[in-house]
């Protein structure tokens, strides 16, 4: 590694600094072997924290592509509204896995083999880390691993603290029983490298998370219930549940879905019809205050509507999965795009493994 060459002291230290916070992470580290200086800059904490606000702006989607049939890893498809389509592979995890969720930077996942097995990683760096057991009987046929009963899980990542959790929620159900009237949180503190847990009365509204779409805003947990009648609510530092009304104009039903979503780091609620997209955003959290934001004709991809689903979006723009494409709605410009499409017919439909991603420094170690 060499010093850097004189010309370069010309430019301030913050802007080297800026200008490397807004490199892909693979160039950044290739960035470190320039010089000592660079080295120094990049490693420091300051520049972690620098290049993840940045990179938190720039909201992208992450598929999961695989066939059902296949035994072989799945490919990862990584669809960059700035830099375009890059694919990538979870190889450096010495297992299958299957994504569970996403937040920040960080995937949880769960091994396909071996049932109640989680793993952190971030895909970028190509760190991970083997969660240490939830459950404290062995797996047998009266003890039924909690895969079977989990209806919720979450993925906490707080870019500030550089802390995260793990949430799996679920009810207890004895072997030849009905389910018991608790509901169960098992919750993984990245710093203790536990897991605690707690109970609360079970309201029928828990027996129908929508799971596999869970937001993290304002230091909680949202899910949306399958009747789309209510968010419930986790607040991680109390550790308290609590539903959260939608909307007022918010309608199910009647050829009506609701999605929930992060807008810039608020809580929203995307509604759905035959020709339009409804887009609100929680205009003040405490007292649950909603404001429309956005409504988009969807008269230009009508025959797709059916089977068209929102992941992820910005103030900038939004990003919707169909059966084998990604779309993104410009909203300035009110223009659609086609930005990645699959041509393999065997694999599983686009919007059941897509995840809204944020490339990060995010350690999970």
């Amino acid at each position: 590694m060499n010093s850097c060459n004189p010309k370069c002291e010309f430019f301030p230290d913050e802007v080297v600094l800026q200008i490397l916070a807004r490199l892909p992470i693979k160039s950044v580290f290739r960035a470190k072997c320039v010089c000592k200086l660079w080295y120094k800059l990049i490693s420091d904490k300051y520049f972690t924290r620098l290049y993840n606000e940045v990179s938190v702006r720039n909201l992208m989607v992450l598929v999961e592509i695989s066939e059902p049939s296949s035994e072989s890893r799945s490919s990862l498809i990584l669809v960059d509204n700035l830099r375009g389509v890059s694919e990538f592979s979870l190889g450096f995890i010495n297992d299958r896995v299957k994504i569970r969720a996403s937040c920040n930077g960080l995937l949880c996942c769960s091994s396909i083999p071996d049932k109640g097995v989680y793993y952190v990683c971030n895909p970028m760096t190509k760190e991970y880390r083997l969660l240490p057991k939830s459950r404290e009987r062995p797996v047998s046929r009266f003890y039924p691993d909690g895969e079977a009963t989990l209806v919720g899980l979450g993925l906490a990542c707080n870019l500030s603290t550089q802390k995260y959790n793990v949430v799996l929620a679920g009810y207890h159900r004895s072997f030849g029983h009905r389910p018991e009237r608790t509901f169960i949180c098992s919750v993984f503190d990245s710093v203790s490298n536990k897991w605690r847990k707690f109970v609360t009365f079970q309201d029928d509204l828990f027996m129908h998370m929508k799971w596999n779409r869970v937001v993290f805003t304002n230091g909680a947990l949202h899910w949306l219930t399958a009747s789309c009648s209510c968010v419930l609510v986790l607040d991680l530092d109390s550790e308290v549940w609590r539903k959260m009304s939608l909307p007022n104009q918010v309608i199910s039903g009647n050829g009506n879905r609701i999605y929930l979503l992060e807008f810039d780091g608020r809580l929203s609620v995307v509604q759905i019809s035959d020709v339009w997209m409804n887009i609100w955003v929680m205009k003040d959290y405490e007292r649950e205050e909603w404001d429309m934001v956005d409504r988009v004709s969807l008269r230009c991809i009508r025959g797709m509507v059916p089977g068209v689903f929102p992941i992820s979006q910005t103030g900038e723009y939004i990003f919707l999965a169909t059966h084998k494409q990604v779309l993104v709605y410009q909203r300035n410009t009110r223009v659609w795009m086609e930005v990645y499409s699959v041509k393999n017919s065997a694999i599983l439909p686009l919007w059941f493994s897509a995840h809204a991603f944020r490339s990060t420094m995010f350690s999970c170690q």
